[in-house]
């Protein structure tokens, strides 16, 4: 019953949360760089890789929670691929914390909550965590070019 419980707090401390968040007024700009981190989240959920890929800059470095060492654009595409192969989002919620526009340069955090369907096991598994992405504008669409975060569930 422990991880049904642990999953329970996780999602009313969320909701909790979610009543200040919602209430926060978020400028055209920011709304604008939100609006491009669901996108991504959307194209993720969609298991397309190379629309998913085209969201992000070149340059792209990150580095998830568990990783010896950050990844680059070549590198997330392949753990795109496995990932997509392996994996299907079914749902997720995000919820924005802060959004920091400075010129070309965005930084949002956020925290994600969802399920996901492991399909050689075909069973549905939860998801938690937060992520801190950071957005260059290039013409008129935001990129990703770095992030840092991931899972918070306790394994």
């Amino acid at each position: 019953m422990r991880p049904a419980r642990s999953i329970g707090l996780v999602l009313l401390a969320l909701a909790l949360a979610a009543g200040p968040l919602a209430a926060q007024e978020w400028s055209a700009e920011q709304q604008e760089v939100w609006n491009t981190v669901q996108a991504y989240w959307d194209l993720a959920m969609q298991r397309d890789v190379a629309a998913s890929m085209a969201t992000i800059h070149p340059a792209y470095t990150g580095w998830s929670y568990g990783s010896d060492f950050p990844d680059d654009y070549a590198s997330t595409e392949k753990w795109f691929k496995y990932n997509l192969e392996k994996y299907a989002w079914v749902l997720f919620e995000l919820k924005p914390v802060a959004i920091t526009v400075v010129d070309d340069i965005a930084v949002v955090h956020y925290f994600y909550t969802g399920m996901y369907t492991d399909l050689k096991k075909e069973e549905d598994e939860s998801a938690q965590g937060r992520w801190t992405d950071i957005l260059k504008k290039e013409g008129d669409k935001w990129l990703l070019i770095a992030d840092h975060g991931g899972s918070t569930k306790d394994d």
